[in-house]
């Protein structure tokens, strides 16, 4: 695979990016750290090149109260 135009690297690099941060916001789900918010911030990079990810995105954007309530009610009843 040949990168041929610094557009065309930036976007592989974009992409790999996104990637990334999805992988290490799963992780993060069972491991301490902003895991939500690192899956949101992946979501949000590859949703510029991928349907798949603009749909999963605006799904949770649509979910955000019940997602706030979930953690709230999470962090309350570990603390």
């Amino acid at each position: 695979m040949s990168i041929k135009t610094l557009g065309h690297a930036k976007r592989c690099l974009k992409i790999a990016a996104g990637f990334t941060l999805l992988l290490l916001g799963l992780v993060m789900m069972f491991l301490p750290g902003p895991g939500i918010l690192t899956i949101l911030a992946g979501l949000g990079l590859l949703a510029a090149d991928f349907v798949w990810a603009k749909r999963l995105l605006g799904h949770l954007k649509g979910q955000h109260e019940k997602l706030r309530q979930l953690v709230f009610t999470r962090v309350g009843k570990t603390a």
